[in-house]
């Protein structure tokens, strides 16, 4: 019988997010929130019964007024067959099951509903991540989970079908961002609510003498010409439908009328055995 593996510990991630809340950093959120609403309004279609996936609803829950909140538990609160509009908002990186919370969204959707998901992407923090390895292993000899690991668009993509999504569609957004010092960063990451709640995260303080060896390394490989230093955020946005007969549906192999050849008006070479 097989497990899904607890990744994240879920009480010390809503530890995190609560106390972002009182000094939050949200141009993460913000970036997402205009990403998905020019996509609904790319959608020729109403929507009447949204549902939104948040762990910040006071971001979302302004810009639709009607939608249903939902926390981003492991067994998310939704009615099968009940929203014609779901939004997995930058929550789907913290998933102990990123395919089952995308399961779960396509159960809730009704036919030829539309889920949007937007998530941080392997990308991310990358710059922050090979310096704290390396100031580690310098340090201490050893290395241990920080920063947790994000999908990578490609696997990302593969989900959705997965989860049994028609017409699915992955693409991502890289952000440059820069900071004076990478302890700004630190403190950004913190008022985000983004900080390491891995469960096989180390339970003592770091040692300041790994810090300081990581500050240096990022200084050095990641400062621009001002000095300040770059974050890169990668957002990945996919998009699924549940599926239904109005939905364009491809032919069976072999059930084409007119050789390719002759579209593109060309000779056909058959290869050989």
């Amino acid at each position: 019988m097989s497990v899904t593996p607890v990744l994240f510990d879920r009480l010390a991630l809503a530890k995190h997010r609560n106390r972002a809340r009182f000094n939050p950093a949200v141009f993460l959120h913000e970036e997402a929130l205009a990403d998905v609403q020019d996509r609904i309004a790319l959608v020729n279609k109403s929507f009447t019964a949204p549902a939104i996936v948040a762990p910040f609803p006071e971001i979302w829950q302004p810009h639709w007024q009607t939608a249903r909140i939902v926390p981003d538990d492991d067994i998310l609160d939704l009615t099968e067959n009940t929203h014609d509009l779901i939004v997995h908002a930058m929550a789907l990186h913290w998933a102990n099951d990123p395919v089952g919370q995308l399961i779960q969204c396509r159960r809730a959707l009704k036919p030829d509903g539309l889920l949007l998901v937007v998530a941080l992407g392997g990308q991310t923090l990358h710059e922050l991540r090979a310096a704290l390895g390396q100031a580690e292993i310098e340090v201490t000899g050893g290395l241990s989970p920080r920063i947790a690991p994000m999908g990578e668009i490609r696997d990302l993509g593969a989900l959705l079908q997965r989860a049994g999504l028609a017409l699915p569609v992955a693409d991502s957004a890289v952000l440059k961002t820069s900071y004076a010092t990478p302890l700004h960063l630190m403190h950004d990451l913190r008022a985000m609510g983004e900080t390491n709640a891995l469960s096989t995260r180390i339970r003592m303080s770091t040692r300041r003498s790994v810090i300081q060896r990581a500050m240096e390394l990022y200084a050095d490989a990641y400062a621009d010409e001002t000095g300040r230093i770059i974050a890169t955020f990668e957002l990945i946005t996919l998009t699924g439908w549940a599926p239904d007969s109005s939905q364009p549906q491809p032919l069976r192999p072999g059930s084409a009328v007119q050789r390719l050849a002759d579209v593109l008006n060309t000779a056909e070479t058959p290869l050989k055995d």
